[in-house]
């Protein structure tokens, strides 16, 4: 019961880490665009999911 609380409680977070961070990653490799400072697209993902997912934790929302 500890363990599903602790998902919920972090849902926000464990999406953006498995949804939105791939997809970026994705999109910045097929829009052929270059990350800055030399990361890879998926680090890229990681960081803007990262922020996201953050911001909808702390807010409660995603909008």
């Amino acid at each position: 019961m500890i363990i599903l609380k602790w998902i919920f409680y972090f849902g926000p977070l464990l999406f953006a880490f498995g949804f939105i961070a791939p997809l970026a990653a994705q999109i910045i490799e097929r829009a052929g665009w270059t990350p800055p400072l030399e990361l890879s697209p998926l680090a890229v993902g990681l960081l803007l999911a990262a922020l996201w997912g953050t911001a909808a934790q702390v807010r409660g929302s995603w909008i």
